[in-house]
């Protein structure tokens, strides 16, 4: 019965159907016809266990880092990044894509959201990449790809859905993306190099020099100092033990509403109330997906789907290398078919105790998860941030799709391939800074 119940979760996520309703038909089929006899389960097996599951201080994180997300969003931050930035790479050929992939990577460490991400920076750079002679296809692409980088860099709900629910630590998993970030961020920016390279139609502006350089690095430094804080509190106070990622978010909260509102005077109460209504709705969506999913991967386990996914792996191979290889490709498909938070919150309780088995450490997997997670937010059918990217720079999706594929191939798999087959990438920074055994 469990295979039915994995179909009908399949069947029903490529149909279109709400994430949340497809879990839940997977496990009424399971309350209603699992189990050793095929009678099912009693209701009191998994409902309270759903409640129970859910009462865990660092789900309120994830509530905060929405709502710090979108304030900063509507408080102009991205613009004074983006005029910083483009002090030191905006002028070579290409130079304005990595500055708006440096833009995103150092927003989304902020936000935690590659949606926030791609809104805001998007928003700035799509006039002036059009301005500056890109094609909308490589423009969108570029930029749809580089919002996901807040996804490795942290704070990111992901992970911390990922720690509470495999019982890893929240910093250890965050420093464990903080390479395959900084690494993929490196690789966008050649790639948009790459495609542009022999491109006549993209111009290239005449850079300050000298005194005018800078007196141009001191201005935008000090007026974009306010918001390159952010990170450092929120990433030093978690990181030096100061605050938990719950009081973090919370700081973040409390430090972005001054700044987009006195500071940068983006922000009006009018923005603001939008912005707390707006995140109210996104933490409802994401509690009442977290809970139904919680019951069925409960299911999943009682029904041994662990056991009997790694009985088909090692009927293909033995080798723990080659079973992780189709780990990958499995969270692959499964990111093509549902948003970030639904395949973490899916595919980690069944994974992990496979992961252990294997020998593997749980914050190398981490790591793992987290570039996979990015990944499949950009390869379709599902690639959400791909379609709004494409809205956003006003580009037909079959223009995106040849740079999005040279991006993931010379950019997404060469970081999942080092974050999978080298453990000591991912976990060098916990195992310095924190103590995590290789």
């Amino acid at each position: 019965m469990i295979y039915v119940a994995v179909l009908i979760l399949l069947v029903t996520l490529m149909l279109g159907v709400p994430v949340p309703m497809s879990f839940m038909a997977s496990t009424a089929w399971l309350l209603f016809f699992g189990g050793p006899t095929g009678a099912g389960y009693a209701s009191s097996l998994v409902l309270p266990y759903g409640f129970s599951s859910m009462n865990s201080i660092a789900l309120i994180s994830i509530a905060l880092f929405i709502m710090a997300g979108g304030i900063m969003e509507r408080g102009r931050i991205g613009e004074k990044l983006i005029d910083l930035v483009d002090l030191f790479v905006g002028r070579i050929k290409g130079g304005l894509g990595v500055v708006g992939t440096i833009s995103c990577a150092v927003f989304g460490s902020i936000t935690g959201s590659a949606c926030a991400t791609l809104s805001c920076i998007g928003s700035i750079m799509f006039p002036r990449l059009e301005a500056a002679g890109y094609p909308r296809g490589i423009a969108a692409a570029v930029m749809s790809n580089a919002s996901l980088l807040g996804m490795l860099i942290p704070p990111n709900s992901t992970l911390i859905i990922f720690a509470w629910i495999s019982g890893q630590s929240i910093l250890a998993c965050f420093l464990s993306t903080v390479l395959p970030g900084i690494m993929m961020t490196a690789l966008i920016c050649l790639v948009n190099v790459w495609l542009v390279r022999d491109n006549p139609n993209v111009k290239v502006s005449n850079p300050p020099r000298g005194k005018e350089k800078i007196r141009l690095l001191k201005q935008r430094g000090l007026v974009a100092l306010p918001a390159l804080m952010l990170p450092v509190i929120v990433l030093g106070g978690i990181y030096g033990g100061i605050m938990t990622p719950t009081e973090a978010a919370a700081v973040a909260v409390i430090y972005a509403i001054p700044t987009g509102m006195f500071i940068y005077k983006g922000l009006t109460p009018r923005g603001l109330w939008d912005s707390l209504v707006e995140s109210a709705v996104t933490t409802g969506v994401v509690m009442v997906m977290l809970y139904s999913v919680m019951m069925l991967s409960r299911l999943y386990i009682m029904e041994n789907l662990p056991g009997k996914m790694l009985g088909l792996f090692r009927a293909v191979s033995d080798n723990r290398w080659v079973i992780l290889f189709m780990i990958n490709i499995f969270l692959i498909i499964m990111g093509m078919l549902m948003d970030d938070i639904s395949s973490v919150t899916l595919t980690t309780p069944i994974l992990i105790p496979i992961i252990i088995e294997l020998g593997f450490n749980p914050i190398h997997y981490a790591a793992i998860v987290g570039v996979n997670t990015g990944l499949g937010c950009i390869t379709p059918p599902a690639a959400p941030v791909l379609y709004l990217g494409g809205r956003l720079g006003r580009a037909p999706i079959n223009e995106m799709m040849t740079p999005t594929l040279w991006i993931i191939l010379l950019a997404w798999v060469p970081t999942l391939l080092v974050t999978s087959y080298f453990p000591q990438f991912a976990l060098l920074l916990p195992h310095y800074l924190l103590g995590t055994p290789w």
